[in-house]
C-alpha cells in the first residue's frame, strides 16, 4: 500500500519524533548516567552477630526489612521489631527475607547485647552496631535522625525515626513499609519475594 504525500511526510515526522522520544526516554531513565532510582540508602559496612562484618553486598539477594532504633527503648523499638516478626511469620518460614536492626545507640548496643535482645524476635532478623564514625555515614545515607538525649540522672534515651524501610533484592530503597496495616505489609512483602 504506497500512501499519498500529503500523508507519508508527516508520518516520516511522527515515526522519527517517537524514535528520538524512545532514545531520550532510555538515556534519561536507564542508560549512562540514569539517576538511582532512589536517593535513600547507600554502602555499609557493620557488625553483625558473633562480630562478623556485613555489608550491604552480603545482604542482597532478597528483600531486607530494616529498621533503626536501640535496645533500650521502652515502646517504638520492640513494638516495631515484633510486629515485623508476626509478618515474617505470617509468610512463612520457606519465605526469603531478611531483617535488619540497625542500632542508633552504639554506646550500649554491642553485637552481643544486640543478639540477645533479637533473639525474642523473628530468627531471620539480625542486629548491625558499629562505632559512631562508622554509623553516621548510613545513618546520613538512609536521613535518619538519631539524637541522644540525656536525663537528669546520668541516663539517657534516644530520639530517633521510626520508618521501616523496604529494600529489594539489590538492596535499593522501595519505600516504607506500612507495618501498621498486616494485609497491605504483606502485600507489599508478596511482591518483592
Amino acid at each position: 500500500m504506497k500512501l499519498p504525500p500529503r500523508i507519508l511526510l508527516p508520518a516520516l515526522v511522527l515515526v522519527f519524533g517517537l524514535a528520538l522520544v524512545s532514545a531520550a526516554a532510555w538515556l534519561t531513565f536507564s542508560g549512562p548516567g540514569a539517576p538511582p532510582p532512589s536517593s535513600i540508602g547507600g554502602p555499609f559496612s557493620l557488625t553483625g552477630p558473633d562480630g562478623k562484618t556485613i555489608s550491604d553486598a552480603d545482604l542482597k539477594g532478597q528483600p531486607v526489612v530494616l529498621f533503626f532504633g536501640y535496645t533500650h527503648c521502652p515502646d517504638v523499638c520492640p513494638t516495631t521489631l515484633f510486629e515485623i516478626s508476626q509478618l515474617f511469620h505470617k509468610l512463612g518460614d520457606a519465605a526469603k527475607i531478611r531483617g535488619v536492626f540497625v542500632t542508633v545507640d552504639p554506646e550500649r548496643d554491642t553485637p552481643a547485647i544486640l543478639k540477645d535482645y533479637l533473639s525474642s524476635f523473628d530468627t531471620r532478623i539480625i542486629g548491625l552496631s558499629g562505632d559512631k564514625a562508622t554509623l553516621e555515614p548510613m545513618l546520613k545515607a538512609y536521613r535518619v535522625y538519631a539524637r541522644k538525649n540525656p536525663s537528669a540522672n546520668g541516663e539517657y534515651s534516644m530520639d530517633h525515626s521510626a520508618i521501616v524501610y523496604l529494600m529489594d533484592k539489590q538492596m535499593r530503597f522501595i519505600g516504607p513499609l506500612n507495618i501498621g496495616d498486616d494485609d497491605v505489609a504483606l502485600m507489599e512483602l508478596k511482591k518483592w519475594l
